[in-house]
């Protein structure tokens, strides 16, 4: 079973010497799950102040600074792994740093219908000056719960299907997965040693997280024409993350 852990807290709470420490520290147990073949690919995000929104309504698209929802404790990165089951993925969780001051939030990835395939995750070759010169984006899809009614949304998952085929066409794919309902998410905390999990999902808000596009392209503006492609953004919103890139 896939799941992707959200990782959630306040930017403040960490100096850059423990935030930097706490990201080696991650990246090595991503590198040991991935010798066990459970690791599927993970990152941090750059601050929540470089966050762009992208809105499609009426064949228009509105462009806004800032993250989609204010909340005390914030998006930082992401990881995504295949394990047994979620409690597997709950043990993972636990052991991340961030769990320690923030909260990790469990999804299980939504199954794609056997008519339908994505992209084997990665890109299209690109020359080394070309990638060079390309930056990561995360796409991160938000709606309200019910937004599309079961005879429209099998259609609107075909249509960002087409999208993340065209963008491997072109080089832009990295890799992409819609999620399973906020009801179906659980919560991690570690505090003094002592782990506590929740049902449901971290932040209430109208619009839910509801899947994301990882892409890699020359710059924002093209993350954001990309973000209005999707249909995902014609009835909620989109938020644009760049990746963060780690010290060498």
């Amino acid at each position: 079973m896939k799941y992707m852990l959200l990782i959630y807290a306040s930017e403040s709470w960490w100096t850059e010497d423990e935030r930097r420490d706490y990201m080696l520290e991650s990246t090595a147990i991503c590198k040991e799950l991935e010798t066990q073949g459970m690791w599927l690919i993970a990152s941090a995000l750059d601050s929540i102040a470089t966050a762009t929104c992208v809105r499609v309504r009426d064949g228009k698209h509105q462009v806004t600074d800032g993250p989609f929802a204010e909340t005390t404790e914030q998006l930082g990165g992401y990881c995504i792994v295949d394990v047994r089951d979620v409690d597997e993925a709950i043990d993972i969780a636990s052991r991340l740093p961030p769990a320690t001051k923030g909260t990790i939030e469990i999804r299980p990835l939504l199954p794609l219908p056997n008519s339908l395939s994505l992209p084997e995750r990665g890109t299209a070759d690109q020359p080394p000056s070309d990638a060079e010169q390309r930056r990561d984006y995360i796409l991160l899809m938000y709606a309200q719960e019910g937004a599309w009614p079961p005879d429209e949304h099998a259609p609107a998952l075909a249509e960002s299907v087409d999208v993340c085929q065209q963008l491997h066409v072109n080089g832009q794919f990295i890799s992409a997965a819609p999620l399973q309902p906020p009801k179906s998410a659980y919560c991690v905390r570690v505090r003094d040693g002592a782990r506590a999990v929740t049902d449901g999902p971290f932040t209430e808000t109208k619009e839910q997280l509801g899947g994301y596009f990882l892409i890699r392209v020359a710059n924002l503006n093209e993350a954001i024409s990309i973000a209005a492609r999707i249909p995902g953004s014609h009835r909620g919103t989109a938020e644009i993350r760049p990746l963060y890139r780690l010290p060498v």
